[in-house]
């Protein structure tokens, strides 16, 4: 619905749910999360394309991943507008690093190139999957039992959560398709392989805060 352009002026892409300030700041720093995480990731596909790009088997595989998360950014970009959430400062240091650490694996090896990928996306798979459950599941973790019964009572959810609930669970399963693409292209062959991934995924965890706060 968000890349439709003939559905612009459809409520649940247009409009936002009337919340609680609580759930307001939960909405707000995980869409500011997901929003740097797509940039970054973009940009990680762009450091090993970079490199990589003459591989004729990875160039492809590279190019499927990478249109995937454009698609991705160019909806987070769409969510962050329509429900008016603060965009990251650190914007541009996601893509300095991202397009670092994508062209730094990939001139490591095609191995080390798809172990960051792993690491990558199993972190920000387990994000989306948090957000699934503990934010996008009716807005109602934090409310109190008279808000629950007033919810109880409304005849529908407001249009854009089942929409964005949905985009978390689409964009959730595709970063875990990154995640297994990566494997099967001997990702866990990579030289110190373990170490390689305790320091990329530790990096996005560390990301992942700094981003939910600045």
């Amino acid at each position: 619905m968000y890349t439709d352009h003939s559905r612009a002026n459809d409520p649940a892409v247009c409009t936002t749910p009337n919340i609680t300030d609580a759930q307001r700041q939960q909405l707000d720093s995980a869409l500011r999360v997901d929003q740097a995480g797509e940039i970054a990731a973009n940009y990680i596909y762009m450091g090993q394309m970079a490199v990589l790009g003459r591989d004729r088997t990875l160039k492809p595989l590279i190019q499927e991943m990478w249109d995937q998360e454009k698609k991705h950014l160019e909806v987070m970009d769409k969510l962050q507008v329509q429900h008016r959430i603060r965009p990251t400062l650190l914007s541009d240091v996601a893509k300095v690093a991202g397009f670092g650490l994508g062209a730094v694996t990939a001139l490591m090896g095609k191995e080390a190139a798809m172990a960051c990928t792993e690491a990558v996306e199993t972190v920000i798979g387990e994000h989306y999957d948090e957000s699934a459950s503990h934010l996008i599941h009716r807005f109602n973790a934090d409310c109190s039992f008279s808000q629950l019964k007033e919810m109880e009572s409304l005849p529908s959810e407001h249009p854009s959560i089942p929409l964005l609930r949905n985009v978390v669970r689409e964009f959730r399963d595709d970063e875990l398709e990154h995640l297994d693409i990566a494997v099967e292209h001997d990702a866990q062959q990579a030289p110190a392989h373990a170490l390689l991934s305790s320091v990329v995924g530790a990096g996005c965890k560390i990301a992942i805060e700094l981003c939910k706060r600045i």
